[in-house]
């Protein structure tokens, strides 16, 4: 352990401060895409504002204009972009019947598209998850149940990097044709990517699964999105056991890219990993230390510094200076406080290199590398065997990852009460590997899944098995799951939470309203009496709508009561964070009853009132017996 006293004091700047390159270090922190280098009037490479993004950023149309810069370009980033900033009209609807333990579980299962899905978390979850990891498509056309080739055809691809007109007529010679195949795909991750970020605390972490055929192009894309100070670490994993014998160089890794939405907060907050019994067998206590076993380490450090530079004599009275290019890790003053301390080795006649001693009782842990091999974090054959034993079918899914990849990442970057997210859900690994990680440490980590219901091809093992779509592979995984971890042995502290709320991505429950006040007919202002669709007025349907636009938790607790003849939703405990009531003929005694209650917000229907005098008192009733609370209609 370096002492840190002993380090060269920072130089003054001798200067006032660059307040345009701080001003780019703050629009760097709200868009890390419009940052890059380019030249200035003195060809002189610095960082800059790229004003054309930063204006597309702030527009709801495609900006057009371009200069020589460095960055990531393809055909088709303006329009994802736009499709990231986009707002959408869809609401999340319970489905309890395919849940567990609705009502008393903290996690999530939403049904749908993921892009869909991150917009819609963005109030509730902003700012709050502390781990992302996912799994995407890699983009080689040959993935089993995903639609995993963003390959475009070559005329498409011609027409959007303007080398074609409308009518099919080429511009240019060269068609690029191999860019083809990365555009659509760049723009599928980018509006994902972008959108996700929000979601990110600021020591939250995003873990992406990749292989070599779209590993560079990733690593860019982050470096735009997420800002390359932020990049923490190209973790290679070692996912085969042996070589496949079909290649010409067999594939044996695959990569997990680690960026940071805060990468100073990220590391502080990273914890270490806890030594391997085959680690703890490196300590030992030759000298019969009354501290216990123990490891040496080199004494010298990297440079010159003239106070630590001196002699050290051995207790059999050998001497020795540091090698050349080296000084000793501390100043004289503190190797001679750690020698009283017993805390050097110097072999065992006495007369060896100094090394300085490091007590197993004392190590917290190791720091983890960017090396996962298959005998520390598993291999891709394990987790397959992991997903069969689980469902009891082979290859229902073909591509998961192994459970212990998934847990070193929870160790590394989550706290015990973390939120896990995972918008390519897949088979649910992340899902079970939460689940296992809190049961092994008695955590109360939550996750959230996200998964498409996309159709298992005809003929597969999946629909063989009665699984028509991926969506289905991933609920059941995590039910069996479940049932056999309440099995078994648990850390006394778990909550033994296993289950799962499945919110699907709908339509709006409400009408679409498309005039403007100059169009709008009588008979139109007469149909909009009720705003909510004909067949969309289910209760609780409504209730998740008001909870996704309101940003309220969407695993509080939910008691459903009836309140002098009308149904009320009571959400988390006592002062209620709010109370709904989508019934109509409310009169001003039941507004009077709800408004002691005293909640953070409630709820009503716009047609819901007796009369238009109790819609108009509501607020001043609210006002007066409780003027906290926030109260709205829909």
């Amino acid at each position: 352990m370096t002492d840190d006293t002993n380090t060269p004091p920072e130089k003054l700047k001798m200067h006032s401060p660059d307040l345009t390159q701080a001003n780019i270090e703050k629009i760097a922190e709200l868009f890390p895409g419009v940052v890059t280098e380019a030249r200035d009037e003195n060809g002189v490479l610095r960082k800059m504002v790229d004003f054309d993004q930063l204006r597309q950023e702030l527009s709801d149309h495609i900006v057009e204009g371009e200069r020589e810069r460095y960055h990531l370009n393809w055909p088709g980033k303006r329009e994802a972009l736009i499709t990231a900033n986009a707002p959408i009209a869809k609401t999340l609807r319970p489905c309890r019947e395919e849940s567990v333990n609705f009502d008393t579980t903290k996690n999530l299962f939403i049904e749908g598209d993921n892009l869909e899905a991150l917009k819609l978390l963005q109030e509730t979850y902003l700012g709050r998850v502390d781990l992302v990891y996912i799994d995407p498509p890699y983009n080689t056309g040959a993935d089993f149940v995903y639609d995993d080739d963003f390959a475009e055809t070559a005329e498409s691809y011609i027409q959007k990097s303007n080398q074609a007109d409308r009518y099919g007529n080429k511009l240019v010679s060269n068609t690029s044709a191999n860019g083809r195949f990365h555009s659509d795909w760049l723009s599928f991750m980018f509006s994902r990517l972008r959108t996700a970020r929000h979601l990110l605390s600021e020591r939250g972490v995003i873990f992406i699964s990749i292989d070599d055929g779209e590993a560079a192009n990733l690593l860019k894309l982050c470096d735009e999105v997420f800002g390359e100070q932020n990049f923490l670490a190209n973790i290679v994993w070692q996912k085969r056991t042996s070589p496949d014998m079909r290649t010409a160089i067999s594939q044996a890794h695959e990569y997990f890219l680690v960026y940071a939405k805060d990468a100073t907060s990220a590391k502080a907050a990273f914890n270490k990993l806890p030594l391997s019994e085959e680690q703890k067998k490196n300590y030992k206590n030759p000298d019969n230390d009354p501290r216990g076993p123990w490891v040496s380490s080199d004494f010298t450090a990297q440079g010159f510094r003239p106070n630590q530079m001196y002699t050290i004599i051995t207790p059999g009275g050998a001497e020795y200076a540091p090698p050349e290019g080296r000084c000793w890790k501390n100043i004289e003053s503190a190797f001679r406080q750690q020698l009283e301390e017993g805390r050097f080795w110097f072999g065992a006649d006495g007369n060896s290199v100094p090394r300085r001693k490091t007590y197993l009782s004392e190590v917290e842990g190791y720091v983890p590398w960017t090396w996962w091999t298959n005998k520390e974090v598993g291999h891709s054959q394990q987790a397959k065997k992991e997903v069969n034993a689980i469902m009891g079918k082979a290859e229902v899914f073909s591509t998961p990852k192994p459970i212990t990849a998934l847990k070193r990442m929870m160790e590394i970057a989550s706290s015990s009460d973390s939120i896990i997210v995972d918008f390519f859900a897949g088979s649910a690994s992340t899902a079970q590997a939460t689940i296992e990680k809190n049961v092994e440490d008695g955590g109360s980590r939550k996750f959230v899944m996200v998964q498409l219901p996309e159709p298992t091809p005809e003929g597969s093992a999946a629909r063989e098995a009665g699984y028509s779509s991926v969506a289905e592979i991933s609920k059941e995984r995590i039910r069996r799951a479940g049932t056999k971890i309440l099995e078994g042995e648990c850390h006394p502290d778990w909550n033994k939470d296993v289950g799962f709320r499945v919110l699907k991505i709908d339509t709006s429950n409400m009408a679409d309203v498309h005039y403007t006040p100059g169009e709008t007919k009588q008979g139109d202002l007469l149909s909009a009496i009720d705003n909510i669709k004909e067949g969309r007025d289910d209760p609780e349907d409504l209730l998740f709508q008001v909870l996704v636009d309101w940003g309220v938790d969407l695993t509080h607790p939910i008691r459903r009561e009836t309140v002098s003849g009308k149904t009320v939703f009571f959400v988390n405990d006592a002062p209620y964070d709010l109370i709904a009531c989508f019934d109509k003929g409310v009169s001003e005694a039941f507004v009077r009853e709800l408004a002691g209650h005293q909640p953070l917000r409630v709820v009503f229907r716009d047609t819901g009132f007796e009369s238009d005098a109790v819609k108009i008192n509501v607020r001043q009733i609210f006002k007066q017996l409780s003027p906290s609370t926030d109260v709205k209609v829909i």
